[in-house]
Formats: structure tokens, C-alpha cells, sequence
């Protein structure tokens, strides 16, 4: 089974998913609250927990410009762009994850954590933090965080904020709208009920009347 398909299961409840799953300088925090707008729903939604959303999107920004990059390169070795979808930064992972963070402030200690200790282990592998490293060096270090099973005991930290990431990053994708269609998720459909078939309506000896055949059976098309 492709990392795809794994995701796959893990967000539509086959795999088990744990649930959904001091910050920024002071000039930055200020950026960030201008530059928050009045956000916008458009579907029909219970006013207090409208309010508690609108709450959490104007609190300033948790993670810094740097930790979002790094979260950004992340989300996309995790889910990247193929040929039927976008990645995960096109889906709005990483925006996603800053608003779980502020929802669940239990996650933010293991992220930010994890981003800082990720950094710490590429400088002194490769001499640089991960967003700078190259590509063959970025999925090096993650290969060795990657699977559970195969990591040594020395990455168990990096272990753990690996799998939450993955968790979160797949719920934030396949509950985006890039991603249901990736899952080729429809939702309710309209349909043409032709009746029941003929030889079971001749079987128990009944037949439509006219009346019915006009008002609730025929269709025009």
C-alpha cells in the first residue's frame, strides 16, 4: 500500500486517528493581528461556536515565519503534488495546523519542539536547519523518523512529532477541499428513482396506475 493510500484510510476513520488534533516576537504578533480580516462562513453554523472561531482567528499568529516554512516543506513530503492532487501547503495544511494549535494548546509544546529539535539534528548532520538543506538531505532525516518500528531510540523524539505531524497534516488535507476530491468523495447526489422493476411488480401481481405512473415514476429525460 502507497504512503497515498495509507493517508487515505487514516483520514476517512479506517486507522485509527488521535484527535484533532511562547510564540511569536512582538512585532510580528502586531503584523499578524492588522493583518487578520473578518473572516467569512458560508455555511450555516451554530453562533457560539461561530464566535469561539472567530475568537481563535484573531488571536496573533503561534507559529513564527521560519517554523510555518519548515511546516510548510513538511506537510508536502508528507502529502505531495501528483498528478490527481495538489499538496498538502496548496491545500492549506499548514494554515490548518496553526489554527489546531490555538484550538488544542496541548499540541503546541510537541510542534514547536519537534520543529526546533528537527533543526537541531540537520545542523549537526548537515551543518544546516532542515528548510536549507537539499532535498536527498531533507528525506534522509526524515526516513530516520519516519518509521516507528525502524528508528533508533536516539530519534524517539523526533519519532513522536513526526507521527503527530503526519496525523494532523492528513486530517488538515483530506478534510480540505483538494482533498475530498482526491478521495473522489461526491457527497449527496441527486438521483431518478424509475420505479420498481416490472418483473417484481408482475411477481407479486401489482402495477402502477396511471396516476402514479404520471405524478411519481416517469421522468423527462
Amino acid at each position: 500500500m502507497d504512503r497515498r493510500k495509507s493517508l487515505k484510510l487514516i483520514a476517512t476513520g479506517a486507522v485509527a486517528v488521535p484527535a484533532v488534533i511562547a510564540g511569536c516576537n512582538t512585532d510580528e504578533a502586531k503584523k499578524t493581528a492588522a493583518d487578520n480580516k473578518e473572516p467569512v462562513f458560508n455555511l450555516d453554523r451554530n453562533p457560539d461556536e461561530l464566535a469561539y472561531e472567530k475568537e481563535l482567528l484573531a488571536k496573533p499568529a503561534f507559529f513564527t515565519s521560519q517554523e510555518m516554512a519548515t511546516l510548510t516543506v513538511l506537510c508536502d513530503w508528507i502529502i505531495p503534488k501528483d498528478d490527481i492532487s495538489g499538496s498538502a501547503s496548496e491545500a492549506k495544511v499548514p494554515e490548518f495546523i496553526e489554527f489546531i494549535v490555538k484550538d488544542m494548546p496541548q499540541h503546541q509544546v510537541p510542534l514547536r519542539g519537534g520543529l526546533r529539535w528537527l533543526d537541531l539534528q540537520c545542523h549537526k548532520k548537515f551543518e544546516n536547519h532542515f528548510t536549507a538543506c537539499t532535498p536527498d538531505q531533507q528525506k534522509e532525516m526524515l526516513d530516520s523518523i519516519a518509521y516507528p518500528e525502524k528508528a533508533k531510540p536516539a530519534m524517539s523524539q523526533g519519532v513522536k512529532f513526526f507521527s503527530l505531524l503526519r496525523d494532523l497534516t492528513a486530517t488538515g488535507f483530506y478534510t480540505s477541499e483538494i482533498g475530498v476530491k482526491d478521495l473522489g468523495y461526491a457527497g449527496n447526489q441527486p438521483n431518478q428513482w424509475n420505479g420498481v422493476p416490472a418483473d417484481v411488480l408482475a411477481r407479486y401481481k401489482l402495477s402502477y396506475t396511471e396516476k402514479e405512473l404520471k405524478e411519481c415514476v416517469r421522468f423527462d429525460s
